[in-house]
């Protein structure tokens, strides 16, 4: 192969690769802010203060990584972990980690999810959407029966946000 060809051919795919990676650009997500994330976790305690339990509650972020747990007065020893791996469930489902428990008994070929490390198959737990995209969740531990009800009325605390 020439010389001159050699380069033109650089050339090419130089340009070929760069205008690719260009094309793509940075990738915008919405996601939950620390602020909204307390205002959640704060509205999930009362909730499930104002009805008698003693719960803890932890929010999400996009990434599944935890911005807040709240840890009411008398909250049983278990519940903060509970609550983290519910809101981590829900953020890495995309959907109620109610729902999930029901995915592990119609869809025996997924069971093995149950073992994913973080993952938690109790209800409780809560997708938070804008829209249609998921930006975080919301868990809630402690209530029996009762926790999805409080993880609810945090993320009806913020719903005009999240419009």
């Amino acid at each position: 192969m020439s010389r001159s060809l050699k380069i033109f051919t650089g050339l090419a795919l130089t340009a070929a690769l760069a205008s690719t990676a260009s094309a793509e650009g940075l990738v915008t997500q919405k996601n939950i802010p620390l602020a909204m994330a307390q205002v959640i976790a704060q509205g999930a305690l009362a909730q499930c203060q104002s009805m008698g339990y003693k719960v803890s509650v932890a929010v999400v972020d996009r990434a599944g990584l935890t911005l807040i747990m709240l840890r009411g007065d008398g909250a049983g020893l278990h519940t903060p972990e509970g609550a983290e791996r519910k809101a981590f469930t829900a953020r890495t489902f995309s959907q109620p980690s109610a729902d999930f428990v029901k995915r592990m008994s119609d869809r025996p070929d997924t069971a093995g999810s149950v073992h994913y490390t973080h993952v938690l198959a109790l209800p409780g737990g809560l997708p938070i959407k804008s829209g249609n995209e998921v930006v975080g969740a919301v868990g809630v531990s402690g209530s029996p029966g009762k926790d999805d009800v409080c993880s609810q009325a945090g993320i009806d605390k913020v719903a005009d946000q999240l419009k």
